[in-house]
């Protein structure tokens, strides 16, 4: 995952733009969250979140088009490879929902499993891809066809208002659920000033984010923005390893640790051993070098997989309890 986006054209945060409208972008976009600046909670230094605008960060987010999201349900059994789905428990009744959002290299049969084990727990499940549709293979090494992480929180947003309009789906009651990318896509949707700027409130009930970055972006020639933000205010979950060199539990810590600190809604576990993609069997023994430069292994744990599996339903149904 990226802590800074760099290098070509394609990779810029916002992708090929015309000079007027990125010199509209770029003054419209600031860095200035007003009147938070709680210390870190590892070294006592001053951490003060960068924000964008509201109109920066809508601009950023309509760059590439909107997609096409399902409306016909289907049964879980039919989900035999990943794509786009739109997948329903059996019964009848209103049932809570979860939006899934994949990691940087899009659908893949982990999170296609997951789409599995939530329609198995009376969950709705609106599997999206942010990636495919735009014909975009991966956004690693930063966004393409404009799709960046405004987009994907946008994305996000319109997948719980598009669930929202079905008989059968609890509107109060709609989580997302993210991995990597996709959580650090949740990190956004948990903030109600993206929410608001991405013109899709309320958002969601609940998120929880899977192995996140919690780094801040600093875009080429743009102004920087958190990941973690101060505003938190419905209830957020984020599972991470400690043996995660690709986005470093430890920038999470810290924050999550302030923010808990001053009556946000958040909770977390910290796995020991576990690296990037624990639930990711399909990167079994995978080692790269990433954009940062750093060494990235990837381990699948069974054993931690299921706990996180675990952890997640035991949160959401604790978050987002049945309505009499």
């Amino acid at each position: 995952m990226l802590k800074r986006i760099s290098g070509s054209d394609g990779h810029r945060f916002l992708g090929r733009a015309g000079q007027k409208g990125r010199r509209r972008l770029i003054a419209l976009a600031v860095g200035l969250l007003a009147g938070y600046s709680p210390a870190s909670a590892a070294d006592g230094v001053e951490w003060k979140a960068a924000v964008w605008d509201a109109e920066a960060v809508y601009r950023g987010a309509t760059i590439a088009p909107d997609l096409v999201l399902p409306d016909i349900g289907e049964t879980v059994d039919r989900l035999t490879s990943p794509r786009t789905a739109l997948i329903k428990p059996t019964g009848s009744g209103l049932f809570p929902a979860i939006v899934l959002m994949h990691q940087c290299s899009g659908l893949n049969p982990a999170v296609a499993g997951w789409a599995r084990a939530a329609a198995s727990h009376g969950y709705v499940v609106l599997l999206v891809d942010s990636l495919g549709p735009r014909s975009v293979k991966s956004v690693c090494f930063g966004p393409r066809k404009g799709v960046n992480l405004f987009r994907g929180t946008r994305d996000a947003l319109q997948a719980a208002e598009h669930l929202r309009r079905m008989p059968d789906v609890d509107a109060q009651r709609i989580a997302l659920v993210g991995f990597s990318w996709g959580a650090m896509v949740g990190l956004l949707a948990a903030s109600p000033h993206y929410v608001d700027a991405l013109k899709s409130s309320p958002g969601f009930a609940a998120v929880a984010s899977f192995y996140p970055g919690c780094f801040r972006i600093a875009p080429q020639e743009r102004p920087p923005y958190d990941l973690v933000n101060p505003d938190v205010s419905r209830p957020l979950l984020v599972l991470m390893g400690d043996a995660d060199t690709e986005t470093p539990s430890q920038q999470c810590l810290d924050k999550l640790d302030v923010l808990k600190r001053g009556g946000a809604p958040v909770e977390w576990h910290l796995y020991a051993g576990a690296t990037h993609c624990w639930d990711c069997q399909q990167l079994d023994g995978l080692n790269k070098i990433d954009v940062r430069g750093d060494h990235v292994a990837y381990h699948f744990r069974q054993d931690v997989t299921d706990d996180s599996r675990r952890r997640l339903f035991e949160f959401l149904d604790r978050v987002m309890p049945r309505r009499p």
